[in-house]
């Protein structure tokens, strides 16, 4: 199929996004700056920068919206804190749909900081990630608010994206069922999930290759042959196609009981695979939601990771331009 066709016909899609809405702060410190502390035996890392950049739920907003559907729209929760100011400004500026986030006194936000420090060369090292996270369930208020927001934007919905990643994130069971009755009620949703993919029904999940063997209670493996063994297993479980990403080796795609390989693209020289997923998601739905085959939108979102993947030290976006680009023959 013509990919620029279906990336063109993504601008008449509204897409929704729920889950765990995260924001990426880096810092970046110029050690070449530090000075012995008068007061502890430690050198501090001099900030002399700092970005800030969604995350999660946040980062397959931002990959969608490169995509220029008609609308993004967010569905989660944040918490009344500095970094959900932030996260709702970052995703705000790169044009989603914010006002279905939550802002709940009852949450942290979620938040990934990441000091990264250059000294007397041009290399960058990149010291342990600092996490707020929350460690409570999510209450039930903040499930009734949130269930509100979903029906009331689902009707006007072409796709809904899934980013169930967090042990104590927003989508609870009760949320997990409410967008599984979505989907039985014929909303096109995908759905990508940590810990809870073997617990989907009539919606199209995206695991990676663990997640697969663990939803199976099978050995864990990135064995081409045997995920091709487990996709039907799990295609009976949901009902609906199933994709497995398995990084390099690409990914692939069951329906109707038939799996099918689809290679990666090959990539040279340093890359970075943080977000990779997200974008594969992203491009993937965005193609679902256009009419594509499991094939070409699996193509597509293969594509679109060739390129996030060479931008370094970010989990960055494919635009429509980019991704063509890589598609070309």
């Amino acid at each position: 199929m013509d990919f620029a066709a279906i990336l063109q016909s993504v601008c008449k899609l509204r897409i929704g996004v729920i889950g765990d809405f995260c924001l990426d702060v880096y810092w970046h410190a110029d050690m070449r700056r530090s000075e012995l502390s008068r007061e502890t035996p430690h050198f501090p890392l001099p900030i002399v920068e700092e970005r800030l950049s969604p995350g999660g739920a946040g980062n397959v907003a931002a990959n969608l919206y490169a995509l220029r559907p008609a609308t993004v729209h967010c569905i989660g929760l944040v918490g009344r804190d500095w970094r959900g100011s932030a996260l709702l400004e970052t995703l705000a500026a790169i044009g989603t749909d914010t006002s279905a986030l939550i802002v709940s006194p009852n949450r942290v936000t979620n938040t990934y900081i990441k000091p990264l420090r250059k000294g007397l060369t041009d290399v960058v090292y990149e010291d342990p990630r600092l996490d707020f996270t929350n460690y409570t369930p999510t209450s039930p208020e903040d499930e009734r608010r949130l269930v509100e927001a979903l029906e009331r934007l689902a009707s006007e919905l072409d796709v809904l994206c899934v980013c169930d990643q967090m042990p104590f994130g927003c989508i609870t069971p009760m949320i997990r069922q409410h967008i599984i009755e979505l989907g039985k009620n014929g909303l096109t949703v995908l759905v990508d999930s940590r810990d809870h993919i073997g617990e989907y029904r009539h919606v199209i999940i995206k695991p990676n290759a663990v997640e697969a063997c663990r939803a199976l209670n099978l050995p864990v493996t990135t064995e081409i042959p045997l995920l091709f063994q487990a996709a039907p297993s799990l295609e009976k479980l949901t009902g609906k196609p199933v994709i497995i990403t398995d990084g390099e080796q690409g990914c692939i795609i069951c329906e109707k009981g038939v799996c099918t390989h689809i290679p990666a693209v090959k990539v040279a020289g340093e890359i970075d695979i943080c977000g990779a997923g997200d974008t594969f998601l992203s491009a993937f739905s965005c193609a679902i939601g256009a009419g594509a085959s499991l094939q070409d939108a699996a193509k597509l979102g293969c594509y679109a990771s060739a390129v996030t993947i060479r931008k370094l030290k970010t989990t960055g976006t494919a635009s429509p331009e980019e991704i063509l680009n890589v598609a070309k023959p």
